[in-house]
């Protein structure tokens, strides 16, 4: 006989019938799991083996980044792959930990630019993904909750910052995640998730949720239990599930006592709670042996011996509640993928909301999605895509309204999925600024699209030339002509090197970004406007867009953005530089070789993407002069008379003479120069600084 429960995320459950396991844990529905011990997963000195009392695993630390690529480039994943293959050989599940944590990355990564870092992390989940090509479940983020770890700053601007949703570092982690992983289940992961920072941390899952990431479950580490009351406990569990509504596990449980009594009586009080909860999924303990994780007397086993909790454990484990407590996920199995992705999180009175169900199913066929919003039928759909355009009732009052999707196979099965938008106060609707801009064409920075302020646009105004302010972004509508790659040159002036932007759009499948995060080098001043080149990163569709500029980092103008659609030239285009060293204020004389099967046209020169020269014909040369002691990336894009372009390898110029002012002085001079150690030196010097009236020799 089937029976359907439904419950919070997206499952009404069929139970499957009893199996039988060797482990503990004999509920078809939930693991009991625990983790490796020193690297490896069987304990020694006597201890039963794993799989004799467990069915879950997770890696304490092997999988862990800094402990794969300590060193850049060279993966270690010997101890991952011992804990995985272990739990194929004996047929239970495993968990990789995790992928984008604050903590226990590479040293090596704080050196890098957030661009380079973005790079890094996504070579991890790469070769994480040709290593696993198929995960059961993942902590796809451990610990992100405001300062939980000191990494968590540079892993936001790693990942793209805050952005529209105030979490888009975290959506994109899930995101690329998914794209990897489809059929694994996604997990957000956090400590104090409990007690003390429970408020935080419902935020933050519930945003992922309600902006349509694909998270498939929260995890409570659960490590600070050692105190508190069933009551407690109960109340923190049910404000969790009410406001999340998706399967939880417990991931991380260990009592800290030293004395066996106290231990016992805290597992007493807490797992039956955790276990039977009809929306956990599964158990994991934090380590078993004594002494053998950074909780000091938290294990199960000391000195080879069972403690009482341990002993409670089992006798529990074989209890008819144990046995028979209600999972969400039957198997441990992720059977539907149900995420509602609306447009925007915020939208005004009588606007229209664009909103897509992204609903799968792995073993069943789709029969119909229905779409609910504050309980009332919006929307039923029989074909993919299932997107619902809907227009929010000017009599609706303002704050969050809930969203739910049901999806329901052929076989009757029904599947839930829950979420949210907000109605935010305002009269005026989203809509383009103008006549929609066609690509390839300039974009002026102060056309973003009309609309309330937090919808379209935010902490910004309509300027010509608009002075960048972190954690800024607008809005564009644009209609892209035909299909392709394109590339764009923004104006810009800066009296510093550190700004940063990116383009990204805010689609109703994932958040992509269309542009690396672009550096914004100094150009002289304010009032010194220069272009900034770059490509967007993965082929325009033809149709209707919205680009979002966000502000990564603030301190410099913007002015205008144009887009151009680029094809490759045959051919190529080599470059040569003047020889060095270099010192800052020296004449660098750049040349390109450009060897085109068509007729060339022009030839651009970048330094560090900034437009440095333009030669129209032989020799193509250009000249630079550094103005800062650092490396320079420059390059040149050959361009033929069709448009077509070539572009040529980047060439390094080191800039190594740290000077502010540096001239070249004729034998004639006038006033002595010096060396460093003020004394007069004679004729054989290449240039001079001046300090303080003197003139010293540029070693």
């Amino acid at each position: 006989m089937q029976r359907i429960i439904k419950i919070s995320l997206f499952l009404a459950v069929v139970l499957l019938p009893a199996t039988s396991f060797a482990q503990l844990s004999s509920n078809p529905n939930k693991f009991l799991g625990n983790i490796t011990t020193r690297g490896n997963v069987e304990a020694g000195d006597g201890i039963p083996a794993y799989y004799t009392l467990w069915n879950q695993i997770t890696c304490e630390n092997e999988s862990k980044w800094a402990s794969v690529e300590g060193t850049r480039g060279n993966f270690n994943w010997g101890g991952a792959e011992r804990a995985f293959n272990y739990a194929k050989q004996h047929n239970f599940t495993h968990k990789f930990h995790a992928l984008v944590w604050g903590a226990q990355y590479p040293n090596w990564l704080e050196s890098l630019s957030p661009k380079d870092r973005f790079a890094a992390i996504t070579n991890w989940f790469n070769h994480a993904k040709a290593k696993f090509s198929k995960l059961p479940m993942i902590d796809v983020v451990n610990e992100a909750v405001g300062n939980h770890q000191a990494g968590n700053a540079m892993m936001k601007e790693s990942l793209g910052g805050g952005g529209k949703t105030g979490y888009d570092w975290l959506i994109k982690a899930f995101d690329m995640a998914y794209q990897r992983w489809p059929d694994a289940i996604l997990i957000y992961n956090d400590y104090n998730s409990i007690r003390w920072d429970v408020d935080n941390y419902i935020t933050l899952v519930q945003t992922l949720r309600d902006a349509g990431a694909p998270i498939d479950a929260y995890g409570n580490q659960s490590h600070e239990l050692n105190d508190i009351s069933d009551s407690e406990l109960k109340n923190v569990l049910k404000k969790q599930q009410d406001a999340l509504q998706m399967p939880m596990f417990v991931t991380e449980l260990d009592i800290d006592k030293a004395s066996d009594a106290q231990q016992e009586a805290q597992y007493k009080k807490v797992l039956p709670i955790l276990w039977e909860a009809p929306y956990c999924a599964g158990v994991t303990l934090w380590g078993f042996i004594h002494g053998a994780t950074w909780v000091n007397n938290s294990g199960l086993y000391k000195n080879g011996v069972e403690r009482p909790a341990m002993k409670w454990i089992k006798e529990y484990m074989q209890s008819d509640a144990a046995k028979n407590a209600v999972g969400p996920l039957p198997g441990t199995k992720k059977e539907a993928s149900i995420y509602i992705r609306p447009a925007a999180l915020k939208v005004i009175r009588g606007d229209v909301l664009p909103i897509k169900v992204n609903a799968t199913l792995a073993t069943k066929t789709i029969e119909k999605v229905e779409f609910y919003v504050e309980n009332e039928l919006a929307a039923t759909m029989t074909e993919a895509p299932y997107i619902v355009q809907y227009e929010v009732p000017s009599s609706m009052s303002s704050g969050w309204k809930s969203t739910k999707a049901v999806v329901t196979a052929t076989d009757g099965t029904t599947f839930e999925r829950y979420g949210r938008f907000s109605v935010v106060s305002g009269t005026t609707k989203r809509e383009p600024f103008g006549d929609v801009p066609v690509l390839p064409a300039t974009i002026k920075i102060e056309e973003y699209d009309k609309g309330t302020s937090g919808i379209t646009s935010y902490n910004t105004t309509r300027t010509s030339a608009t002075q960048a302010k972190a954690g800024q972004w607008m809005d564009y509508t644009v209609d892209v002509k035909e299909d392709g790659l394109y590339s764009f040159d923004a104006t810009v002036s800066s009296v510093t090197s550190d700004g940063r932007f990116h383009l990204a759009e805010y689609g109703l499948d994932s958040l992509s970004f269309l542009t690396e995060f672009v550096g914004v080098p100094k150009t002289g001043g304010n009032s010194q406007w220069k272009t900034l080149h770059g490509n967007v990163m993965s082929e325009l569709k033809a149709g209707r867009h919205v680009f979002t500029l966000l502000i990564d980092k603030g301190n410099f103008n913007i002015k205008d953005i144009t887009f151009n659609r680029i094809e490759e030239a045959e051919g190529s285009c080599l470059l040569k530089v003047s020889a060095g060293p270099y010192g800052v204020g020296d004449v660098v004389k750049v040349t390109a070789r450009p060897k085109l099967s068509s007729t060339l046209s022009e030839v651009r020169f970048y330094a560090d993407n900034l437009l440095i020269g333009t030669a129209t014909a032989s020799p193509y040369e250009c000249v630079f002069t550094p103005t800062e002691m650092r490396k320079y990336t420059i390059t040149a894009v050959a361009v033929d008379t069709d448009g077509k372009e070539k572009l040529s390898p980047a060439r390094e110029v080191e800039v190594t003479i740290n000077t502010a002012i540096r001239s070249v002085v004729s034998d004639e001079r006038e006033t002595p120069v010096y060396n460093v150690m003020g004394q007069p030196v004679g004729d054989n010097y290449r240039g001079i600084v001046i300090k303080n009236g003197k003139k010293y020799v540029i070693k």
